[in-house]
Order: structure tokens, then sequence, then C-alpha cells
């Protein structure tokens, strides 16, 4: 982005975003094609922005915020047994947030957004599909809950992974008018 936003009005445009995000939680419930298409990926859409139009900060604090929200709003089986799980979803989403800062950085080449997006979304998906699908869910999985593994292990990762990737999509759709109308004007 060109224009130089406020801190008041990077305060302001990053409350907005987490409220979209909060909403979409309310439907997580819904199944995996919710999560994947809905939940998941409004998150990570949000993130993104957030990260893109207010900058890294904001999109860590966002990313911070949205899976305890998350376990408050929607509460999830697997957070609730292992709570551990929660700051590993905190740094998945800052993975994001990092590759957005970090790679497409004021670039002015159009397609180095979406890449930093797919890199930030495997990163992302490799991430949580090592820390929590391979080390901390089979050691620490209730045996209540161990018939599920095979299903939770592909949650925090391939569905991950989709979920990012549709945020991604649904992140630069959304850049391609905002960052235009903030460049334009910062009252958006």
């Amino acid at each position: 982005m060109d224009k130089q936003l406020s801190n008041t009005q990077k305060l302001t445009y990053s409350a907005m975003i987490l409220a979209i995000a909060l909403i979409s939680m309310v439907f997580k419930g819904g199944g995996m094609l919710l999560v994947v298409f809905l939940t998941g990926a409004v998150v990570n859409a949000c993130i993104i922005i957030d990260t893109r139009i207010c900058g890294l900060v904001y999109g860590i604090i966002l990313s911070i915020i949205t899976p305890v929200a998350s376990y408050f709003i929607s509460p999830n089986p697997v957070h609730q047994t292992i709570p551990i799980v929660i700051p590993c979803i905190m740094a998945g989403n800052a993975i994001i947030a990092l590759a957005v800062a970090l790679i497409a950085k004021k670039s002015d080449r159009n397609y180095i957004l979406p890449v930093s997006m797919i890199i930030g979304s495997i990163a992302k998906a490799l991430f949580m599909g090592i820390v929590i699908s391979l080390i901390i869910l089979p050691n620490m999985l209730p045996a209540a809950m161990m018939k599920n593994l095979k299903t939770l292990q592909l949650s925090f990762s391939v569905i991950q992974l989709f979920a990012a990737l549709v945020g991604s999509i649904y992140a630069y759709a959304v850049l391609g008018f905002v960052e235009s109308r903030l460049n334009k004007d910062t009252s958006l």
C-alpha cells in the first residue's frame, strides 16, 4: 500500500477486520466444508488483509486473538483437552502474516502478493502438520479420542492448507478493491 494510515485508522480497520473474523466463527460447527470455505478461510483472509492494510503487528495481534476467541465462541474438544494446541494455532496464523508482510512488502509486482500468500499457507500447514498432527496429537490425545486421531491429524494439516489457500483467494479479491480505494482516499 502506498498511503500511510494513522494509528487510529489502523486500529479502526483492524477492529472491523477482527469483527468479521469473530462473526465467521459462529458458523464453525457446521461441518468440514463450512470450516474450509467459511470459518477457516475467512479467519485466514482477515489475518492477511489486516497484515497488508495495517501492518505486521496488527496481523500478529489478530493471529493471537482469533484462536483464543474461537476457544470461547465455538469450543473444540481438542482445544479443551489439549490447550497447548492454541499457541500452535497462533504461531501457524502468524506464519501467514509474516509471509505476507516480509515477502510481499511494498512490491510493485502483482504476482508477489499471491506468491507470499501461497508460501504462507504452505508454511502454516507444514508447521501445524508437524507440530500438532505429528507431535502433539499422538502423544497427548486422550485414549477416548484416539479413534479420531487420523481425522484430527487431517484437520490440523491438509484442511489447514485448504482453508489458508481459500482464505488467500478471498483476501486477494478483497485487497484488490480495498488497496485501490485506500491509495485514492484513506477514508474508505
